[in-house]
């Protein structure tokens, strides 16, 4: 695969391990197991039978004709937000909790944003009967209540990360000092395309399956696979690393990348990172991320909890820096504003996270003929509080 990783662990120029002495033998074994476990077919059966019976796989993919109609194309939603839990997120939890138990691991942590994350490690944790603690910021705590509400209910443990902006960087960095204290019975499943090597292509491999059913469904929708554009929302960027896997390498289709611009890229509340960030290292890999003149990390802003992280997972640096994906980002205002109108026009209420990259419609120019597919990569329940407050419902 040409945009793919090599044995090193790097995409380009990004990538690797960047990790303390202590965690060595976790992501050692980790690298060293997780290709040959992927491979076994008892591993496959057990994973796609779980995606189709448990997580409602395939997710449909839906020709949003009112939005066809509003910006001169065919538009199609590949519909994450139906699955189990409401995200992408699950296809993940599913297949790292199927590998921790083959590792035979005990206890399973996780850091989570806006919750979705966490949710499926929870819900995994429950299905399999395995302890589960989950890292979250408390401000995203308070905006993401009914998440953390979910999370209890499911067995989960719930631990506030109170430093730094006490959002997701800060969870993150709580969880890795976690799996540093207990290295041998614990499994850390990340749950975005970041982080050392092997998880950002793990996760990549896991999420896949929603560019392997786009193509198939497309093909039945349109009579080819390949469309002119792809668009997903990026955090760290796993759904839209999941988006974008099976067309990497159809130079012809487009792929665009919509990260969090928050008050305004130039605002100094923004997590817009390929516009605002430089080269170096984040949460164990080398990246692209926000930071100042002398290497701290720049705390980022998103009204949205899932995009509000400072970096991209090493594999989207890449696919920035050698311009095989556009990367481009929306306001907060433009988000609720286009959140508001997918569930007016199409009758869907959109995460606030996915509701980025539907706004990115209103900026680009189609031919008629032009197929689009938009990962709707969760369901907006989680936000209701977040968009009744700014319209006012």
């Amino acid at each position: 695969m040409k945009y793919g990783v090599n044995e090193q662990g790097y995409y380009g120029d990004f990538g690797g391990a960047y990790i303390p002495e202590m965690l060595y033998p976790n992501v050692e074994e980790l690298r060293r197991e997780y290709i040959k476990i992927l491979d076994e077919p008892e591993f496959k059966a057990e994973f796609e039978g779980l995606l189709k019976d448990y997580v409602g796989r395939p997710s449909p993919l839906y020709h949003a004709k009112r939005y066809s109609e509003k910006y001169g194309a065919n538009i199609f939603f590949k519909r994450e937000d139906l699955n189990h839990t409401g995200s992408h997120k699950i296809n993940n939890a599913i297949g790292q909790i199927l590998l921790a138990k083959r590792l035979g691991k005990k206890r399973i942590i996780a850091e989570t944003g806006a919750g979705q994350h966490g949710v499926a490690t929870a819900t995994v944790c429950a299905l399999m009967g395995i302890e589960c603690i989950v890292y979250m910021g408390e401000i995203d705590m308070e905006r993401q209540a009914p998440n953390v509400a979910r999370m209890k209910m499911l067995g989960a443990k719930v631990v506030p990360a109170t430093s730094g902006s006490k959002t997701l960087k800060d969870a993150t960095n709580e969880a890795l000092r976690d799996w540093i204290a207990n290295p041998v019975d614990t499994h850390y499943i990340i749950g975005s395309v970041v982080g050392p090597f092997p998880y950002p292509e793990m996760v990549a491999k896991f999420q896949s399956i929603i560019s392997a059913e786009t193509k198939v469904q497309l093909k039945e929708h349109t009579g080819s696979e390949l469309p002119n554009y792809v668009l997903a929302c990026v955090g760290g960027g796993s759904n839209a690393m999941g988006m974008f896997y099976n067309f990497l390498d159809d130079e012809e289709v487009k792929l665009v990348a919509v990260e969090a611009a928050g008050k305004g890229v130039e605002s100094g509340h923004s997590a817009a990172t390929t516009a605002l960030g430089k080269e170096g290292v984040l949460h164990g890999s080398r990246t692209i991320l926000m930071q100042s003149e002398d290497g701290q990390v720049v705390e980022p802003y998103s009204i949205s909890a899932g995009l509000d992280y400072p970096g991209i997972g090493p594999q989207h640096a890449h696919l920035y820096k050698v311009k095989r994906a556009q990367y481009a980002n929306i306001t907060d205002d433009e988000s609720l504003n286009a959140g508001l109108l997918c569930c007016q026009l199409e009758g869907i209420i959109p995460a606030i996270e996915t509701a980025h990259a539907l706004a990115y419609l209103e900026k680009m120019t189609f031919q008629k003929d032009d197929t689009v597919v938009v990962c709707i990569s969760g369901r907006g329940d989680k936000d209701l509080n977040t968009y009744i407050k700014h319209f006012g419902f």
